[in-house]
């Protein structure tokens, strides 16, 4: 993705409004990927990288202000504007207090809702300070949702970037499979460990210069798995 493609997440059960504010924002050159409901929008907006997050505050199975509670709550630092009409002012308020970055009006005035969405943009973390790690020839961009290797660009599906991040942000710490599962996948069981030795193995593959004799994401006997301190790589 390039610097001036961010990557925006509706969650809206407004059909037409989705709709219409999702043309409009591919229209101004975002990428744009969109939410129903509650439920499906709180699993793509904490599995997966996006700039910023639009969400309405009154949703037909969940509240806009437990979705932010929630989402922060998930370590998610992506910025949230809210969708409120002129009567709910006041539950806004109530979602700024939980997490949420902005709030907007209904009826939606483009010029207003633009600018909101440019302000937070811009006010989101640097990507190349706070959020790129840079161990040996690999480098993530968190902010970015980009890895390269030895400069060129390496694919991640959306679950094996978790997974990366998850672990390279904690250097040298053994991280266990039931962790990483709850973690990454959301599962409070580690009855499907096997989900993570595949993603490691197809890590290992795209990262490694040996994947057979790993340096980089290494395997703790009877634990798990962790990333490589720098400090010793």
């Amino acid at each position: 993705m390039s610097a001036e493609q961010k990557s925006i997440l509706i969650i809206e059960d407004e059909g037409a409004l989705r709709s219409t504010l999702s043309g409009r924002l591919r229209g101004e050159g975002y990428v744009v990927d969109t939410a129903n409901e509650g439920i499906d929008g709180f699993e793509k907006a904490t599995g997966q990288p996006f700039d910023l997050i639009i969400l309405d505050i009154m949703l037909s199975n969940r509240c806009g202000w437990d979705m932010c509670r929630d989402i922060r709550q998930a370590g998610m630092a992506t910025p949230i504007l809210l969708l409120t009409s002129r009567s709910q002012k006041t539950d806004a308020v109530r979602g700024l207090r939980l997490g949420a970055d902005d709030f907007v009006t209904k009826p939606l005035n483009a010029a207003e809702l633009f600018a909101r969405i440019e302000s937070l943009l811009r006010r989101a973390p640097s990507r190349f300070g706070h959020g790129v790690h840079q161990v040996g020839s690999i480098k993530v961009d968190v902010r970015r949702a980009e890895v390269t290797r030895n400069g060129k660009p390496v694919y991640m599906a959306a679950r094996e970037f978790q997974l990366l991040r998850y672990l390279i942000e904690r250097p040298g710490t053994s991280i266990s499979r039931k962790e990483l599962l709850k973690a990454v996948w959301g599962y409070a069981t580690d009855a499907m460990t096997r989900t993570i030795d595949m993603h490691i193995s197809s890590l290992r593959e795209k990262l490694e210069a040996n994947p057979k004799y790993p340096e980089l994401i290494l395997t703790v006997a009877k634990v798990g798995y962790k990333f490589a301190d720098s400090k010793n790589t």
